[in-house]
C-alpha cells in the first residue's frame, strides 16, 4: 500500500462487491472488507490472483471463519 491511496491485494480468489465505499473480496487468507472513499478497481487479474486499488483506504478487515464460495460478482457479470 502506497500513503493509504493505492494498494495491490495478492491472493484474490473472487470480488464478492463493490462501490465507492468498500470492496469486498475472497481471498486465500479470508474475506476482505476494504473501507474508504472513492474506492475504484484499477487493475483485476483472477488468474493471477491480484487486485489493484486506488482512492482513499481508511481500513482492511479481514474476517474469519468459513467462506461461501458461491458464484461472485464477477461471474455473474461474464455468464
Amino acid at each position: 500500500m502506497r500513503e493509504r491511496s493505492q494498494g495491490c491485494v495478492t491472493g484474490v480468489k473472487d470480488v464478492v462487491a463493490f462501490d465507492e465505499g468498500e470492496i469486498s473480496l475472497i481471498t486465500s487468507s479470508g474475506m476482505l472488507t476494504i473501507k474508504g472513499k472513492e474506492l475504484h478497481v484499477t487493475r483485476l487479474d483472477l488468474e493471477k490472483q491480484e487486485v489493484d486499488l486506488a482512492g482513499q483506504i481508511d481500513s482492511l478487515v479481514y474476517s474469519q471463519g468459513k467462506i461461501k464460495e458461491k458464484e461472485g460478482m464477477m461471474k455473474r457479470l461474464f455468464r
